[in-house]
């Protein structure tokens, strides 16, 4: 996909979705010059490549993977953590980085497991873990799975914490876990979109377009998008070589947050919420924003 974009000489690029095909179509697009912003992709090794045309305008794993382990450690009060990850660039990438935070906290990491994102059954895994009496386990990877390892979970282990990142904050987390669901935690790299500076006119537009309630990326989406129009508008041309210089320094107020790059392509200032399922919705329960801790309602 990424080699047929180069051929058809696009200008720039708005992706990939996730982690996993983010990272080897970055070298592609750099070593063709072409820009590319992530609206999606938040494992650090995206722009710890030093590709000078990679970018993203939400906060990246090491940031999501810091908050959520403090959060374990010092607001839940979890001294015994099990963290299983799905061995994909963003799940495991995102488990070490909660596994460091957390120990750093004072918790202590008794397991570190390991399953696959095709996996359905994570009975032996978690009877293994049930063993080791953890106070919370936290998964690296995506809803399909997290849904079948918190049913399972609740009919194991009913008191274990379950907490994931923003691979596990999705409607359809709840509507296949049921009631396991009640009680779990995840994260979102930003704001809750009712906080964003243009959430509310955003949402209102998105759903008279489309027709549907507004999906998880959509907002950084359509920064991302802006944000590269407005390099080069300041550029005066579409050229990737002329216009890249622009993208690099930019400052844009977009509807998720104003976009400032750092000297990686990462977002300078990351935000990233937690939620928790109550009632059989996701609510946010606190949003980190520079070095502070903030509630949100």
């Amino acid at each position: 996909m990424a080699q047929k974009l180069v051929d058809a000489k696009v200008n720039g690029i708005i992706g990939h979705l996730n982690s996993g095909t983010t990272i080897p179509a970055s070298r592609i697009y750099s070593d063709n010059g072409i820009p590319q912003i992530s609206p999606s992709a938040t494992a650090v090794a995206y722009t710890a490549q030093g590709f000078k045309t990679a970018f993203r305008v939400m906060a990246n794993d090491g940031q999501q993977g810091k908050v959520l382990g403090e959060f374990a450690a010092k607001n839940l009060g979890a001294k015994k953590i099990a963290v299983i990850d799905d061995r994909t660039a963003y799940g495991q990438g995102l488990a070490d980085e909660f596994a460091k935070s957390a120990q750093a906290g004072g918790a202590q990491i008794v397991a570190h497991e390991y399953t696959t994102d095709k996996a359905v059954d994570f009975s032996a895994v978690l009877t293994l873990i049930k063993g080791k009496q953890p106070d919370l386990i936290f998964f690296g990877g995506m809803d399909p799975q997290g849904a079948p390892m918190l049913k399972q979970l609740k009919e194991l282990a009913p008191n274990v914490k379950f907490m994931m990142g923003d691979g596990g904050y999705t409607p359809k987390l709840i509507e296949n876990a049921g009631a396991a669901a009640e009680g779990a935690y995840a994260s979102q790299p930003g704001v809750p979109l009712e906080q964003m500076a243009g959430g509310k006119d955003f949402s209102q537009h998105y759903e008279a377009k489309f027709k549907q309630p507004i999906q998880l990326y959509a907002p950084y989406c359509y920064d991302a998008v802006n944000v590269m129009i407005a390099a080069m508008q300041k550029a005066g041309s579409s050229e990737p070589a002329k216009y890249l210089p622009e993208l690099a320094r930019i400052e844009y107020n977009g509807v998720t947050a104003k976009i400032v790059f750092d000297e990686k392509g990462d977002l300078k200032g990351g935000a990233v919420t937690l939620y928790q399922v109550q009632q059989g919705k996701w609510q946010p329960l606190q949003t980190l924003g520079g070095s502070a801790l903030a509630a949100t309602h």
